[in-house]
């Protein structure tokens, strides 16, 4: 085989982002937008020794796992890997990718997993929107999302993950910039002034913030794009952040608030948090709320404990804990997410607990030398990025010596790497959970429980 060639393939698995593997002449093909069960016409773009990239082109039988995607632009903008196949089957895909990588990666046999967690209805859960805005082939001035691995601007007029009031939103700022010639901004020539408008929406509260990105230092007629926002029930805050950099970073330093507040308010369960533009906040709410219960679950408090949250980000972790612990210590290395933590603690009026910037390797084993008993942990808590934890404060970690860690993780690959690093040193595996938080993509969230053996 070799590029351009179009071949059939059945596709027998599929790979860590949703897409369709089959195989051809002894040849291992990855094949976006198949799924598996599907027979297809595909055609070649890339071939490695033993194994290559093809572009789906037509498929011949569908799976009978295959269904109708109810966004009509799912296949070009790529944000839903996995709109086309049935939601149980998308289920039983995450549950596996989590338990595989743990047998692969992690070297465990007898894996304690419980049932997956999904959703009633896996549309419109996110909580969060950034829209590019620039103009279509023909011109025209549209919202929409880049392309997988492209700046080329899909149009979306609704977005099946994000909110519904996303568009009524955009189609009236859309309206006021075409009526006053305010030009979107263009990556190519770096002109133009609007980049991306950012929504968040409260799912409890019902309040709406509003974010305009510009290359520029002001919103004009910014009256009138007031007088059509608030229109909408819920509008709380509307703010201007200013970018004016030649760069593929959306948001720039500066927010200013040009109407309403700095922030809008949601919850997670009972927890109360200010969100403002820049916050990191979880954009599934309902599934945010399921995934911090089965931690709290997992972490087994009775009230007596003291727990440690490494990676705390804005608290939302550590103020779930906080409500059975006895106290709680929270660790993260952006100032800002402490100064929203310690905010967010005050609004529930919550006292147990305590933040800290810095490196959670150098902050804790730091705090425990000098507070000794009082800091010394029974449950730590890890939620780290992607690229999961650094193998020093794995280090540290085993070295404190909790009773127990629960481990809160959106990559199973990095996940299952830093478990097997926690059992060879005196951990056991002890319950495992999927969360499906990014219902229709090919991403999925677990937590896992660690008792020390002794």
């Amino acid at each position: 085989m070799k590029k351009d060639d179009v071949i059939e393939v059945k596709i027998e698995d599929m790979g860590v982002d949703g897409e369709g593997i089959g195989k051809a002449d002894g040849i291992t093909l990855f094949i976006k937008d198949a799924v598996i069960g599907d027979v297809v016409q595909a055609k070649i773009m890339k071939m490695k020794k033993s194994y290559g990239y093809a572009r789906l082109l037509e498929v011949l039988t569908s799976s009978p796992y295959r269904v109708e995607p109810k966004c009509p632009v799912s296949r070009p903008c790529g944000g839903c890997q996995l709109q086309a196949l049935s939601y149980d089957k998308q289920l039983e895909f995450k549950e596996n990718k989590v338990r595989n990588n743990l047998k692969r990666i992690g070297g465990f046999t007898d894996i304690p997993m419980e049932p997956i967690a999904g959703m009633k209805e896996p549309y419109h859960y996110r909580n969060k929107a950034q829209f590019p805005i620039g103009r279509d082939k023909d011109g025209k001035l549209t919202a929409g999302f880049y392309a997988a691995r492209t700046h080329s601007l899909i149009p979306v007029d609704e977005c099946y993950l994000g909110a519904k009031i996303n568009e009524p939103i955009l189609g009236k700022i859309l309206q006021i910039m075409e009526q006053e010639h305010i030009e979107p901004y263009d990556e190519k020539t770096h002109t133009g002034l609007v980049r991306h408008i950012l929504i968040r929406f409260g799912f409890t509260t019902k309040e709406i913030m509003v974010c305009f990105i510009l290359n520029g230092k002001k919103l004009p007629k910014q009256e009138k794009f007031i007088a059509a926002l608030t229109e909408i029930p819920g509008m709380t805050s509307i703010s201007v952040n200013r970018n004016e950099k030649d760069t593929n970073v959306i948001m720039g330093e500066k927010t200013i608030t040009i109407w309403g507040s700095d922030y809008i308010t949601d919850y997670i369960g009972d927890i109360k948090y200010q969100i403002s533009p820049q916050s990191f906040y979880q954009v599934n709410p309902a599934q945010t709320k399921v995934l911090y219960e089965k931690a709290l679950e997992y972490a087994g408090l009775t009230g007596t404990e003291t727990v440690w949250d490494l990676y705390c980000g804005i608290g939302t972790i550590s103020l779930f804990l906080a409500q059975k612990a006895k106290k709680v210590f929270g660790v993260e290395i952006v100032p800002q997410a402490i100064a929203d933590a310690k905010k967010n603690a005050a609004l529930n009026d919550i006292t147990n607990v305590d933040f800290f910037v810095g490196k959670a390797e150098e902050v804790y084993p730091s705090y425990v030398s000098e507070h000794k008993e009082e800091a010394k942990a029974e449950v730590i808590v890890v939620d780290p990025p992607r690229k999961g934890c650094e193998e020093s404060l794995l280090s540290t970690i085993v070295s404190m010596a909790p009773e127990r860690i629960v481990y809160v993780s959106c990559d199973s690959a990095t996940l299952a790497r830093d478990l097997k690093y926690l059992c060879g040193h005196g951990y056991e595996l002890k319950r495992v959970q999927a969360v499906d938080q990014f219902c229709q993509t090919g991403h999925c969230e677990a937590v896992t429980l660690l008792q020390r053996i002794r």
